[in-house]
């Protein structure tokens, strides 16, 4: 089984910036796609932005320039670095990690952790 520990959510004002952390664990055998997924009170989850094993990236339109994806092969862990927030970007925000455990290839999602900005 992989387990997936997120930290770092809390409250920032507009303009400040915080970081999250995703760290997978478990019977893992190899990762592949990394990512950050976000769902607002009565909105769909959207993809916020997400990493492959080789170090392409890919990002919301809304979060370009603002947010930087980044991993830690080594330690199975995906980290969001979020800039310039806006109290558009609150919601709750989960990681989704693509990764083979021996027989099969699954995707896991973490809790979810809250952000939120005021204005």
């Amino acid at each position: 089984q992989v387990q997936l520990v997120e930290s770092g959510g809390g409250l920032v004002q507009a303009g400040g910036s915080l970081r999250l952390s995703c760290a997978a664990s478990g019977s893992i055998f190899r990762v592949y796609d990394m990512g950050w997924y976000r769902q607002a009170p009565g909105k769909q989850r959207e993809l916020v932005a997400d990493i492959t094993n080789g170090g392409s990236t890919d990002y919301a339109d809304s979060v370009k320039g603002r947010f930087t994806i980044s991993r830690d092969n080594a330690k199975n862990t995906v980290f969001l670095q979020m800039n310039s927030l806006k109290p558009e970007d609150t919601a709750v925000y989960y990681c989704n990690v693509d990764a083979y455990t021996v027989p099969l290839r699954k995707v896991f999602w973490g809790q979810g952790t809250q952000v939120t900005v005021s204005s």
